[in-house]
């Protein structure tokens, strides 16, 4: 259990560091974001495609031809990726980071639900605080966030969401991330053609790559390996964690201020969280 939660941990940390990168890079004008998904994706395949010929030494029997899961997982990878690096444009660190993880633990809790399973007394009430701070910070009249980036970010979260649902069932997370972050790579190249306001920096570059491949990359198949032993529950909480690391980052990175509304968001989500897991836990 304990390496679990090592890896949970180390994900989580992954996912915000994506949040932070990209803003980073897209503040600094260093890179667009059309720019920013193509590398983040490429680098992730291309370091993943060398850790599982490493991981099978030789035995390439088994890395198996793509299944159904692999092009769902590419797809909803893609539109995660899309969205979220266009929607970092308007949004700063925290906030997008938010408005991402709280879709995504509405979508996962609501799926649980349809699929039958009943929340305690206690996990309503957590889910409840969570839903709350989640709409403190997206209503336009108390923090006034772009819509444009508010809505490409709820997208983001949704492909996110059911990019985790996809690969809840994954034996083998590093292969299953690998094809991935392959296929969706391919249909990526696609955004050039759509998007002409193109601008690429050496440092742009690099950001993307340390975006796609260590925390992407690596960092999705370490989440992976972790979901199997979560319950979707405790994998939709769990990452409601990732935007005050990514907001922490965001202050201390890139000068961002820490709104009220952020930190009553931030408390409540926080709050929602612990008694969800907490229950869990007992």
């Amino acid at each position: 259990m304990a390496k679990h939660f090592i890896y949970v941990c180390l994900a989580l940390t992954a996912f915000a560091a994506n949040s932070i990168l990209c803003r980073y890079g897209l503040a600094q004008g260093w890179i667009d974001p059309a720019s920013f998904t193509f590398i983040r994706l490429l680098s992730g395949a291309i370091t993943l495609i060398i850790l599982c010929l490493v991981s099978v030494k030789k035995d390439l029997k088994k890395i198996a031809l793509p299944q159904k899961q692999h092009w769902l997982g590419a797809s909803f990878l893609l539109i995660y990726a899309v969205t979220f690096s266009f929607a970092y444009i308007s949004l700063d660190t925290a906030t997008g980071a938010l408005i991402l993880f709280g879709t995504v633990q509405l979508l996962m809790i609501s799926t649980s639900l349809i699929k039958g399973h009943k929340l305690s007394t206690m996990e309503w009430i957590g889910f409840s605080l969570a839903c709350i701070g989640f709409l403190i910070l997206t209503l336009p009249h108390v923090t006034q966030p772009s819509w444009s980036g508010l809505i490409l970010m709820i997208i983001s979260g949704l492909g996110w969401g059911f990019y985790t649902l996809n690969g809840k069932g994954s034996k083998q997370p590093l292969i299953d991330t690998g094809l991935n972050f392959t296929i969706a790579t391919i249909p990526a190249v696609l955004l050039f053609l759509f998007f002409t306001d193109l601008h690429i920096t050496t440092a742009g570059v690099l950001v993307a790559i340390a975006s796609g491949a260590l925390a992407s990359g690596i960092g999705y198949a370490i989440w992976y390996a972790a979901l199997p032993h979560l319950t979707t529950t405790q994998a939709a909480t769990s990452q409601l964690l990732v935007p005050i690391i990514a907001g922490v980052g965001g202050v201390l990175l890139l000068a961002e201020s820490l709104s009220l509304s952020l930190i009553i968001a931030a408390f409540l989500v926080l709050g929602g969280v612990y008694l969800v897991i907490n229950v869990k836990a007992k």
